[in-house]
C-alpha cells in the first residue's frame, strides 16, 4: 500500500513516477544486506580481487588491436586491427602450438580430472577413521608444495645420471632412460606430476558430495543384498553427478590454459617441440620481446574458445536436463 501510494502522490505532483515494483526491489535487496551484512563483507576481498585483476583488465584487450606502445598509452597507440590475429593464425608455430596445448589438456582431461573421483570412491569405502584422515592428510599434502619443488623432486627421481629411478636401473644392469629429455615421456611425465599434486586436493569436493547421500539409502541397499560396487553405482555415483558435471564444463573452460610454470620448468631443449604452448608462447615471444598487443591478441583468442566451450558444455547439459552452471 505505501508503495501504491507513493506513486499515486508522485503522479500528483507532477514528478516522475517511481516504479513500485522497482523501489521494492531495491528495498528487499537493502534489507537482505542489512540483515547478511556480516557475510557481505566477509565475500568482500574476494570480490574487490576480481574487480580490480578480472574486471577492470578486460579494458585493456583493446591493446590486441592496436601496436601498443607504454609512450602513447591505451588511448594514444595506433589502431592496426585484426593485424595481430593474422600473423598469429598464419605463424608456423600456431600449429605446433595448438597441438600442443589441445594434447596436454586431453591427457589430463581423461587422466587427471577422474582421478579425485576415483580416489573419493576408495577413500569413502574406507571404514576406519584414523586410516581414512591419515591418508587424506598424505594426499593432501603435494597440493602445498610449489612446482619448483616437485621439479627438484623430479629431477633426483629421474635424471638420467643423478635420478633414483635410473640408479636401480643400473644395479639391475639394465641401461639407463633418458626420461626428462625425451619428447615421448614429456605429456605423460607433466599428466602424472599434475595427479601426484593435486588428486588430493581434488577429492575434497567429491568427499563433501558424498557426504550428503542419507545413510539410509545405504542400508536399504544392503538389506536388498546390493555388493559394494552395486552401491557406488547406483548411489555414491548418482550423488555426486551434478558436482562432476559443473566441474567438467568448467574444466572446458579452460582447456586452453595448460599452466606455465609447470610446463616452463619441466621444458628444455629437445623436448621444446612438445613442450611450447601459448602460455610459454605468450612468454618467450610476447612478454620478453616487449610486444604486448601480439601477446594479448594470443590471450584473447584462449579466452574466446574457453568462453565457446563453455556455453556450448552448458547447453548441452541443459538440453539433456542435467545441472549446468546457469
Amino acid at each position: 500500500m505505501k508503495a501504491q501510494e507513493t506513486v499515486q502522490s508522485a503522479k500528483g505532483s507532477g514528478s516522475p513516477p517511481i516504479p513500485a515494483k522497482s523501489k521494492t526491489k531495491w528495498g528487499r535487496i537493502r534489507s537482505d544486506v542489512a540483515r547478511d551484512k556480516y557475510l557481505y563483507m566477509l565475500a568482500l576481498p574476494g570480490l574487490i580481487f576480481f574487480i580490480i585483476f578480472k574486471y577492470i583488465p578486460i579494458t585493456n584487450l583493446v591493446i590486441a588491436f592496436q601496436e601498443y606502445s607504454p609512450y602513447f598509452g591505451v588511448f594514444g597507440s595506433p589502431w592496426v586491427g585484426f593485424e595481430h590475429f593474422a600473423r598469429f593464425f598464419s605463424n608456423d608455430d600456431f600449429w605446433m602450438l595448438l597441438r600442443n596445448t589441445l594434447a596436454i589438456s586431453f591427457l589430463s582431461l581423461i587422466f587427471f580430472f577422474p582421478a579425485p573421483i576415483i580416489l573419493a570412491l576408495m577413500l569413502n569405502e574406507v571404514r576406519s577413521s584414523f586410516y581414512k584422515r591419515t591418508i587424506q592428510s598424505l594426499v593432501y599434502i603435494p597440493h602445498f608444495l610449489s612446482w619448483v619443488l616437485i621439479y627438484g623432486l623430479t629431477y633426483l627421481m629421474f635424471s638420467q645420471s643423478e635420478g633414483l629411478f635410473n640408479k636401480w636401473l643400473v644395479t639391475m644392469d639394465w641401461g639407463t632412460v633418458d626420461i626428462l629429455s625425451n619428447p615421448n615421456y614429456f605429456w605423460g611425465m607433466l599428466t602424472a606430476q599434475s595427479i601426484w599434486k593435486e588428486v588430493g586436493w581434488g577429492t575434497i569436493i567429491f568427499l563433501a558430495a558424498i557426504a550428503g547421500v542419507d545413510p539410509q539409502l545405504y542400508e536399504a541397499a544392503v538389506m536388498d543384498g546390493a555388493g559394494r560396487m552395486r552401491r557406488i553405482w547406483h548411489i555414491t555415483l548418482p550423488a555426486m553427478r551434478n558436482v562432476i558435471l559443473i566441474l567438467l564444463i568448467l574444466r572446458l573452460g579452460t582447456i586452453m590454459d595448460t599452466g606455465f610454470e609447470q610446463i616452463y620448468l619441466m621444458m628444455n631443449a629437445p623436448v621444446t617441440n612438445v613442450a611450447e604452448v601459448f602460455d610459454t608462447y605468450v612468454y618467450r615471444v610476447g612478454i620478453r620481446q616487449g610486444e604486448f598487443s601480439y601477446s594479448t591478441a594470443i590471450g584473447l583468442f584462449k579466452s574466446i574458445v574457453g568462453v565457446i566451450l563453455v556455453v556450448s558444455a552448458n547447453r548441452l547439459a541443459r538440453r539433456y536436463g542435467q545441472e549446468s552452471l546457469y
